[in-house]
């Protein structure tokens, strides 16, 4: 009789194993596909390190070069900010997937098409990244992308410096550095005269750089009132309004000569004051511009005011409130209400200046404004005070049998009224 031979456990498995192994060579089965170590390695390592390698393995040595530049750039300008401040606390540039695949990617673009030779399209690659970096922690990133474009010297890139110029001005007065704002920007101006270039939007390079330069002159100005050194806000003032008019853009130019006008009146030249703001007036009536129309048409109503001329005062007042009313510029239309009651006070037109009061005051009311409100309940309670003296003093003054009836009645009511509206308009 023939004796079975045992097999071992560990023979069984290693047996089973083989024949697996055999079906899944011969039968190929896809969900045990074998990764390769480019996918292994996108799990193991950081994502810095996919980006930088990535970058390296397609020979964008530059792009590679660049992108460690500002990813220690990083770390510094953190290291040296203060500590909780909004900086320090800031994710790092190496942790932003996004922001390193967007850095990564557009570089990469403008190293190909230099090496192509094809410059234009290189700068065109920054200036997208310039412009992608908007948030107030990113403004460095921005400054960096464009800083790189000002100085293209190559055929056909001149438009992507100025236009670099452009937005480093813009960047500069957004973060209140004026003086590196205004170089910029007069740079820029000096390039867009000696071509006609438009940005990347299709905006007139010429234009854009002088509305910019405008609007860090007026910035400049102010800090200048600010200050007490009133000479040279006016010297900057008139490069502003000589800025404006080169760029043909009606509204700032209106808005400057406006600002002229404050600023001579402030000095004390009202002459010259009254026609810059005539011209700011016949510039804003052309361009429909209400709101600047209704700015000029107050400071000209306080400089007549200031000349004794009320009548005029009171005329360009009455103006701006048909033209607020019908236009619902509510702010506008409270200001020339307690500014006319206000003359109208002091010429002791009582009643008239309750009128307008009144009106500035529920306008006030209906626009939930609670500063205009408190504004204008002061006035009008000061003309209703002022109304019932006179009449008051008038009756103790007289002798006649109304006017004894009108004091009886006061001694006996007063006191008991109700601060409604009904009350505003009675005898006392």
């Amino acid at each position: 009789m023939a004796t079975s031979k045992r097999t071992s456990l560990p023979e069984m498995t290693s047996r089973v194993s083989r024949k697996r192994s055999r079906k899944c060579l011969q039968s190929p089965d896809k969900s045990y596909r074998t990764l390769s170590k480019e996918e292994i390695a996108k799990f193991i390592n950081s994502q810095k390190q996919n980006i930088c390698v990535g970058l390296l393995q397609h020979g964008f040595h530059r792009s590679f070069s660049e992108l460690f530049l500002l990813i220690h750039l990083d770390q510094e300008r953190r290291e040296a900010a203060e500590v909780n401040s909004a900086v320090s606390l800031q994710t790092p540039l190496e942790e932003q997937r996004e922001k390193m695949e967007s850095i990564s990617r557009y570089l990469s673009r403008s190293e190909q098409a230099q090496r192509e030779g094809r410059w234009p399209l290189a700068y065109e690659q920054r200036l997208v990244l310039g412009g992608y970096f908007t948030d107030e922690e990113d403004l460095w990133l921005s400054l960096h992308f464009y800083l790189t474009c000002t100085d293209a010297r190559e055929e056909g890139c001149m438009g992507h410096t100025t236009e670099a110029r452009a937005c480093l001005a813009e960047l500069h007065l957004k973060q209140g550095r004026l003086d590196k704002a205004r170089q910029q920007a007069e740079l820029c101006v000096r390039l867009a005269d000696g071509g006609g270039w438009s940005d990347s939007s299709g905006r007139s390079l010429r234009r854009r750089a002088r509305e910019s330069l405008w609007s860090i002159y007026s910035r400049q100005a102010d800090a200048c009132v600010k200050a007490g050194d009133l000479n040279k806000a006016l010297r900057l003032l008139h490069s502003g309004y000589t800025t404006a008019t080169e760029s043909e853009n009606k509204h700032i130019e209106g808005e400057a000569a406006y600002q002229l006008g404050l600023a001579y009146y402030s000095v004390g030249d009202y002459d010259t004051s009254e026609q810059y703001l005539n011209t700011s007036m016949q510039i804003c009536s052309t361009t429909q511009d209400i709101d600047g129309l209704g700015k000029a048409y107050k400071a000209m109503a306080k400089l007549c005011e200031s000349k004794g001329n009320l009548n005029n005062t009171i005329q360009l007042l009455e103006t701006l409130v048909d033209i607020s009313r019908s236009n619902s510029l509510h702010h506008h239309l409270v200001d020339a209400c307690l500014c006319l009651g206000n003359v109208y006070t002091n010429r002791r037109q009582y009643d008239r200046a309750r009128e307008r009061l009144l009106q500035g005051y529920n306008v006030a009311c209906d626009i939930g404004d609670k500063t205009l409100v408190h504004k204008a309940q002061v006035s009008l309670a000061s003309a209703h005070t002022r109304c019932i003296m006179r009449k008051y003093s008038t009756d103790v003054e007289s002798d006649a049998p109304r006017a004894l009836s009108r004091l009886l009645d006061w001694k006996v009511t007063r006191g008991r009224h109700d601060a409604t509206e009904n009350n505003v308009v009675s005898d006392y």
